[in-house]
């Protein structure tokens, strides 16, 4: 009897240290996927940051460096990613690579579509004039991150900083080039809220221009902050984007008329 009551007893214990060690085990591997679960949501609220930015935030990482070079009357323009290896382009309104080139007065402007030469070489003729200029080179490189920066490089003998210009705001939003008009409306410059840009072209009938009616660029007066955004439907000349911080800007809308694409100008204060 007495041997009985020492087996059961001893059943007991073990029993009882076995439920103690699992509780112990559980204990210890909650709380870290508690903590692994908070990380991952963090991460991801970060990552939808980054990502709303559909105008080429300056704030993603960048996992490309584009480097810029002039000489000649051509421009150069070599890339790599992360790893020194070429990357993969994929093809964004019609091009691989969309290179906008300023002068440092945010005067001079082009849009152009420099051509493959090489692995990871582009180049593009163009005359420029002896100044400072910032290029920004608009690609989507195939599975990496990329930001658009500004880079800054000299043609001729002249180095004029950038900001050193006199930008003010317009009064008359109405644009005639090439005998055709067009008017920028909009309800507000505000920052952080979605500002529409509406093009009014006065019946003239614009022609499709790399995918869309139309292209808008937009700088600040610095030359850092670079907005490129496209119209809001296939048919309309009307662009939504959003400033994150007051003071001057430069737009350049580009619309295409009977085979020749001009260039309209505006500058707006954002408050």
């Amino acid at each position: 009897m007495k041997k009985g009551i020492l087996i059961w007893t001893l059943s007991a214990i073990v029993y009882l240290g076995a439920v103690i060690a699992g509780y112990n085990v559980y204990a210890s591997i909650n709380p870290k996927t508690e903590e692994h679960a908070n990380q991952k949501t963090t991460n991801q609220e970060g990552e939808n940051m980054n990502h709303d930015h559909g105008d080429h935030s300056t704030n993603t990482i960048s996992e490309v460096t584009p480097k810029v070079s002039y000489a000649n009357g051509e421009i150069t323009i070599e890339l790599k990613d992360k790893n020194n290896h070429v990357p993969e382009l994929e093809v964004s309104h019609e091009k691989y690579m969309h290179f906008i080139v300023v002068g440092s007065d945010l005067q001079e402007y082009h849009h152009l579509h420099p051509e493959k030469m090489g692995d990871g070489i582009y180049k593009q003729k163009v005359s420029l004039e002896g100044n400072s200029y910032k290029a920004f080179v608009d690609i989507k490189p195939k599975g990496l991150q990329y930001s658009v920066m500004p880079i800054e490089f000299h043609a001729g003998e002249a180095h004029h900083e950038h900001g050193n210009n006199d930008l003010a705001a317009d009064t008359d939003f109405t644009k005639t080039i090439n005998g055709k008009t067009v008017e920028l409306t909009a309800e507000s410059f505000e920052i952080s809220k979605e500002v529409t840009l509406n093009f009014d072209l006065k019946d003239a009938k614009p022609e499709p221009h790399l995918g869309a009616l139309g292209h808008v660029v937009v700088l600040d007066e610095d030359g850092e902050k670079y907005i490129h955004v496209h119209p809001v439907a296939d048919d309309k000349t009307v662009f939504d984007t959003k400033f994150d911080k007051p003071g001057i800007y430069k737009i350049w809308a580009e619309f295409k008329f009977e085979g020749q694409v001009n260039v309209y100008p505006f500058v707006i204060e954002v408050k």
